[in-house]
């Protein structure tokens, strides 16, 4: 929800145009919003725009204030290498981390706040972000909507191709849900999700599946939302999936922050890997897999609630099938892709690391279980926050 556009400005400019270099893939880029927390109490303190203006001294744009206060925002320029793009990612994290330090804060990835804030709910300054509180004061004025996820761009060659694309992703996006898990804990509570900042978000319009739809339908649909008042603008189509009004890219939005930054790697490589298979789909005309609403919005939520534990439904079968075997059947989908972009031995070696961990949520929940303190998760966060995995 920046109040800039989506990727910096001059971060795609005539050199990005094409966004296909013959064999190297589409173009990637990331945005990652982070929590600040204060280093003492571990809870929510009001400082992003003060930790944004000493984090532009380093990035200019890439450092970016998000709608809550606590929150912050970095976002990558565009590339086709992983290795960039994770190196890039690294250098964000660590020069907002040291922004935050200087401010007494913590940075951490995580979906939702762990501990509660003694603070009040305070909103960034920001014209725009000003109105949306106006609109929707209830949200405005509650830290069960400060949710923080991570952004996937895949560069395309217009809006035409990326609802194609986001048509074909739909039935695969509750997998990536699974894997990206990471929120289990709100306001000093363990809510028994995986993913609760899914349903957290939820409480803020425009949240959930695109609709399918082609380049008319979308205007009409998107020109409707605004002039009814259903939405404040076009950058408040918060689908799962969305082509970018600023930018050439189709967004994918529905996944948690995560602190291990290997995660966040495989998600992208994923996401690319299956575009460009998907894409030669739509190239040769392979019909649209059609998938009922009520079922995929079921799978999401089962992917919400399990993360990559127990078991989340297949929604091309509408069977159940346990969470990694879900995310080896993605992987198996995308593998022509991920060999095309030389992806393909890194994305298995990610998903092996991913797996013996558990993922996000996972995690979390074990630093908990060392000593019973919620402290121990916020900490165990920054530490892994600013010392990505190798």
């Amino acid at each position: 929800m920046s109040p800039e556009a989506i990727i910096p400005t001059g971060a795609l400019d005539d050199e990005h145009e094409a966004r296909r270099p013959p064999g190297r893939g589409l173009t990637v880029g990331v945005e990652e919003e982070f929590l600040l927390v204060d280093r003492r109490t571990c809870e929510p303190v009001p400082r992003g725009p003060q930790v944004v203006k000493a984090a532009r001294t380093v990035l200019g744009g890439r450092a970016q204030m998000e709608f809550f206060g606590p929150q912050v925002e970095v976002c990558t320029f565009p590339t086709v290498s992983l290795a960039e793009l994770r190196a890039e990612l690294a250098l964000l994290r660590r020069v907002m981390a040291q922004a935050a330090a200087d401010a007494g804060c913590l940075l951490i990835a995580t979906g939702t706040p762990v501990i509660p804030s003694a603070h009040p709910t305070v909103v960034s300054p920001c014209d725009r972000y000003a109105r949306m509180a106006v609109h929707w004061p209830s949200l405005a004025a509650s830290y069960d909507g400060m949710v923080c996820g991570c952004h996937i761009h895949i560069g395309v060659t217009g809006r035409n191709q990326a609802l194609a694309l986001a048509n074909h992703l739909r039935p695969w996006l509750p997998i990536l849900q699974a894997l990206a898990a990471n929120s289990p804990f709100l306001r000093g509570r363990d809510t028994g999700w995986a993913d609760r900042r899914s349903v957290e978000h939820t409480r803020w319009p425009g949240v959930g599946p695109a609709p399918l739809l082609n380049e008319i339908g979308y205007e009409r649909v998107a020109d409707h939302l605004v002039r009814t008042g259903a939405l404040l603008d076009r950058r408040m189509i918060y689908w799962h999936a969305r082509p970018s009004e600023h930018v050439p890219t189709l967004e994918i939005r529905l996944c948690d922050v995560n602190a291990d930054l290997d995660v966040v790697v495989l998600l992208v490589a994923l996401v690319r890997g299956l575009a460009e298979v998907l894409l030669c789909d739509i190239a040769q005309g392979r019909p649209l897999p059609r998938v009922p609403e009520r079922t995929l919005r079921a799978a999401h939520r089962l992917a919400a609630s399990r993360g990559l534990e127990g078991e989340i439904l297949d929604t091309a079968r509408g069977e159940y099938v346990p969470a990694e075997t879900s995310v080896e059947l993605l992987l198996a989908r995308a593998t022509p892709g991920l060999v095309a972009t030389g992806d393909l031995e890194l994305a298995e070696v990610l998903f092996d690391r991913v797996r013996r961990t558990g993922g996000g949520a996972a995690c979390q929940r074990a630093s908990l279980l060392r000593r019973g303190l919620l402290q121990d998760v916020i900490r165990d966060l920054a530490r892994t926050t600013l010392v990505p995995a190798t």
